[in-house]
């Protein structure tokens, strides 16, 4: 079964063709809209939309071009149904559905998170169930114990500002391009390590939610006592240092209590913060230290992209799951309602 993955839930435009365990990734072709947006500081919910709708056709017709396949030849179709950007989804969702429909072909909506949840596995040495799971984007920070694909347990999650939302508006208290996660990176590697030490939210209490909201105001804090601003290159880099280390081990903390909580012993890192190169040295030598395993997706598909899209839908199309022929889209979709693949 080949199966097209349509992922459309905020600002990338993400095609991909899945064709199975023996089959593999045919393809995958992504478009960022990070300059569309980059004048604006941030995402502009209409444009994003906007754009998804000129680049899905194009798009699609260059990945079948680069596969050597033709429409006729797409078994099933996935698209992302949420959570996201309503707007943005719906285009992928009415694309894909119709796209389905007019082939004759099953589709099947799926979840942003559960895509990312499940990416490692497109990777040559797959983690094995049960696992779990720190998946860390710019709109989630949630620690998940996966059990199977759509068994999924949320241990904990944000209470305010997820990890990437907290870099992006750190980004812009140090006069920062947008998207913020990448700047920061990069200005905390030129950072004293030993200048500043910025609090570990929630860490000296019990359970495994996580709160980023007040580091923020921890950087704007910082920046006004020691009167500095976005001219002050040694104050940035610093405080960009203080800021990352705090998130980073605030991560291998709570992320280190859930293993011993659990019991598992294979952690997976998901989602764009994922490819942070501090948190993933960081949280590699925590597992080693414990006598585990862990998995990363490769850097592209630690962000948004169809590939991890199509192999959810694979793995729901081949249980027998339908989506309606109705277009749906849900901006808020709570993962652990999801259910194992049942055919609909």
């Amino acid at each position: 079964m080949r199966v097209l993955g349509v992922e459309t839930s905020c600002d990338e435009t993400g095609l991909a063709l899945y064709a199975g365990a023996e089959g593999g990734l045919l393809g995958h072709l992504l478009h960022s809209q990070v300059a569309l947006h980059a004048p604006y500081g941030g995402v502009v919910p209409e444009l994003a939309s906007r754009d998804h709708l000129r680049r899905l056709l194009p798009l699609l017709d260059r990945l079948l071009d680069q596969c050597g396949l033709g429409r006729q030849d797409i078994d099933g179709v996935a698209y992302t149904a949420g959570p996201g950007l309503i707007g943005a989804l719906l285009v992928g969702a009415s694309v894909g559905r119709t796209l389905a429909w007019a082939l004759g072909r099953p589709a099947v909506a799926v979840h942003h998170l559960e895509g990312h949840l499940l990416a490692p596995m497109l990777e040559p040495d797959p983690p094995a169930f049960p696992f779990l799971a720190l998946l860390v984007s710019g709109g989630h920070s949630l620690l998940v114990r996966v059990r199977g694909v759509g068994r999924y347990e949320v241990l904990g999650s944000t209470l305010d500002d997820a990890a990437g939302e907290a870099f992006d508006k750190v980004a812009k208290l140090l006069g920062l391009g947008y998207p913020g996660g990448p700047a920061v990176a990069a200005l905390a590697a030129k950072g004293d390590p030993d200048r500043f030490h910025f609090p570990r939210p929630m860490t000296d209490r019990p359970g495994l939610d996580f709160s980023f909201s007040g580091l923020k105001t921890f950087v704007l804090n910082t920046l006004r006592a020691e009167g500095g601003g976005a001219a002050d290159a040694r104050l940035r880099a610093d405080v960009a240092r203080a800021f990352q280390d705090a998130v980073v081990d605030t991560f291998a903390i709570k992320c280190r209590r859930a293993l011993r909580q659990t019991g598992i012993r294979t952690l997976v890192v998901a989602g764009g913060v994922g490819a942070n190169r501090a948190l993933r040295s960081r949280l590699q030598d925590l597992v080693q230290e414990a006598g585990g395993r862990i998995h990363f997706p490769r850097p592209e598909f630690c962000t948004d992209n169809g590939a991890m899209i199509a192999y959810a839908g694979w793995q729901r199309l081949r249980a027998g799951e339908r989506a309606p022929l109705a277009i749906q889209a849900r901006a808020r979709w709570p993962l652990d309602t999801l259910r194992p693949p049942a055919a609909g």
